[in-house]
């Protein structure tokens, strides 16, 4: 066999070094789990999901859209008027209230009311303290999307207390007010 220059086999070996070193390095490099810069982007029917040790999604984004957390519905209302929040006050006062955690930028609330016979009366939402939505007159549907939070970032996961106030507007009666429906909302 005819012999080669030393500097070809040496070229050889340096480059078998080489390619075992790169091949290793292949095989322990850190796992890609962080962007520190720039934007994600997935096309054409990918997915995007972040899974618990056991391997449940704990997050996913797919053509469906954003997987939403699991929120509280609101539980079935009783619908017998005299079993609702009601008042016999000719002042504004709290018949009904609840303190919620800010998940999105808006909410969304119905109330269905009623004034006893010959009664008539008003309704009105607050939400911490102050007026949200318009008033209106007990035996119409309140039915309102408004902004709770006008910095989502600073608001998300505190909480706000949500009023519904009555006043009888007759000189007697009374005035009632039951939630249909309650939930927040990004439009």
């Amino acid at each position: 066999m005819p012999q080669l220059p030393e500097d070809i086999i040496d070229q050889i070996n340096a480059m078998k070094r080489r390619l075992h070193v790169l091949s290793r390095a292949v095989h322990n490099r850190p796992a890609l789990n962080r962007i520190s810069g720039g934007a994600v982007e997935i096309v054409n029917g990918g997915s995007l999901a972040v899974r618990a040790s056991d391997g449940q999604p704990v997050f996913q984004v797919s053509d469906a859209g954003l997987a939403r957390p699991w929120l509280a519905l609101l539980a079935p209302q009783d619908v017998r008027t005299t079993a609702w929040p009601q008042t016999t006050s000719a002042v504004w006062t709290t018949i009904s209230q609840s303190v919620n955690p800010i998940w999105q930028p808006k909410m969304r609330l119905q109330l269905t009311t009623r004034a006893s016979s010959g009664a008539t009366g008003q309704i009105r939402v607050l939400i911490d303290g102050t007026q949200w939505g318009p008033a209106i007159a007990a035996g119409q549907t309140f039915d309102h999307t408004g902004t709770v939070a006008t910095s989502l970032p600073a608001a998300f996961g505190t909480t706000m207390k949500v009023e519904v106030q009555g006043q009888v507007t007759s000189a007697t009666g009374t005035v009632y007010a039951q939630t249909l429906a309650v939930y927040g909302t990004q439009n």
